[in-house]
């Protein structure tokens, strides 16, 4: 067998066949770089840069330099919003509007993002398939959770809650829903069908990230001493989230060695007609790892500056924090991810989709929300699972749509239509709740009843 495939490789070389033979190397040998769905995504709002004035530069430095800042700067087509960071730096040290502080800053994370994901891309070129995954897996979120600290740091815990909550149903609802309509009224003619395998584990997880916050809910409730029922919460959320970050090494184990291939079949389907998806870096590894720091110091930095200005934000617009934290920053946070997801849609390629908004669902679900309530825990923050009973519900019922609608592995455009509208009016519940929008308002109870509630 091995003598008949490099028998096949010569005679595909002698007859000029490269990039045939490029393919049947690469999938004959299994070499994979760690490339995820989150990353192939990503890579279709990526350019390619002109190098040819950056290598008439003599001096060899000077012309890393200028490759290196033309690969991170102008590789994307989300380019031009980079000129909102040094805005937003300025805005911020120089005392103007708070508003427009918050708005530059949520304009300038939403290339970083993308930029996070092409340098973790870079860095698995260079260490291998297992490390670039373990990456992909811990940096994949990485906006979501740098803001989910940060607003822990200024001790906001609803701003975390609701941040998280809304990526999950971002996820979801919007992401999904938009490729699922997108791709079905683009192939309108065929049906779209996809592999169910790695929906059905997504699901799995996000259920029991479900349970981990249905029941802290439900023991809370029932407790007839407050005080006691708040701590045996805090002590029960703190036990769900070991578990769930138990959950989340075994899937990491399951995903990166044992059923691997569940996973790279989605680099197969992801290969244009001319069978050309193999990148090859363009960064060294030192290189990629810089500008990683570099880029993710830069996140933080505006990260800060968000959650200082969001209730300031949310006065001025007169839109509640719970909106801006559900529906905004996660719209904000993914925004090049989601585009690639709708881009693979609309080549009829939904097991990319399905990877790109299931994955970072379940990542979020049972790996970023438990180290959250765990990073607080270590700060001495009192973090627990117990949302409110709108949001365990809004997040139940996301996911129960979402897993009967991908139940029979095929696909058309009313599925997204009715996965958008279930987000349509899910934004509508937490646009009308305004117990978080910093106004005081009243409840009436009766003619001569009423309580203020801040």
């Amino acid at each position: 067998m091995a003598s008949a495939a490099r028998d096949e490789q010569a005679w595909l070389l002698e007859n000029g066949n490269i990039k045939l033979l490029s393919k049947e190397m690469r999938h004959g040998h299994g070499q994979s770089h760690g490339r995820t769905a989150h990353n192939m995504s990503s890579s279709s709002l990526r350019t390619k840069s002109d190098h040819s004035i950056a290598k008439k530069v003599p001096c060899a430095i000077l012309k890393n330099l200028l490759i290196s800042l033309q690969e991170v700067f102008l590789g994307t087509k989300l380019s031009i919003l980079f000129i909102a960071i040094p805005f937003a730096i300025y805005a911020n040290y120089r005392h103007y509007g708070r508003p427009w502080v918050f708005g530059l800053s949520l304009i300038g994370l939403t290339p970083l993002a993308e930029r996070i994901s092409f340098l973790t891309e870079q860095i698995a070129f260079h260490t291998g398939p297992t490390v670039g995954g373990l990456l992909n897996a811990t940096c994949g979120n990485a906006t979501e959770l740098i803001i989910a600290i940060f607003a822990l740091m200024e001790h906001k815990v609803d701003v975390v809650k609701y941040s998280l909550l809304g990526s999950i149903l971002s996820n979801l609802l919007l992401v999904l829903g938009t490729s699922l309509l997108c791709g079905g009224i683009a192939n309108i003619s065929k049906e779209q069908k996809f592999d169910r395998k790695q929906a059905d584990v997504n699901f799995f997880l996000l259920l029991l990230g479900l349970l981990c916050h249905a029941l802290p809910l439900v023991f809370g409730g029932v407790g007839q001493d407050v005080a006691r029922a708040a701590q045996a919460t805090l002590a029960l959320s703190r036990t769900s989230c070991v578990v769930m970050i138990l959950a989340y090494l075994g899937y990491l184990v399951f995903q990166l060695w044992t059923h691997r291939q569940l996973f790279d079949a989605q680099e197969e389907d992801g290969e244009d007609e001319d069978g050309e998806s193999e990148e090859e870096a363009v960064l060294g590894f030192w290189s990629s790892f810089i500008w990683l720091v570099l880029m993710t110091a830069v996140v933080a930095l505006l990260s800060e500056f968000a959650v200082d200005t969001i209730e300031a934000a949310s006065g001025s617009w007169g839109i509640s924090v719970s909106f801006i934290s559900v529906i905004l920053l996660p719209i904000v946070g993914n925004a090049a991810e989601h585009a690639g997801a709708i881009i693979f849609a609309f080549k009829n390629k939904l097991d990319i989709s399905l990877g790109v908004a299931l994955g970072s669902a379940t990542q979020i679900g049972i790996f970023v929300i438990p180290l959250t309530v765990i990073v607080a825990w270590i700060i001495g923050i009192k973090m627990d699972l117990a949302f409110s009973t709108m949001e365990t519900t809004a997040l139940a019922l996301s996911i129960i749509v979402t897993a009967f609608t991908l139940q029979d592995g095929t696909s058309h455009y009313l599925k997204g239509l009715v996965l958008l509208l279930c987000y349509v009016v899910i934004g509508a519940s937490f646009f009308v709740n305004q117990e978080s929008s910093g106004q005081p308002h009243t409840v009436n109870l009766g003619p001569n009843q009423r309580i203020f509630r801040a």
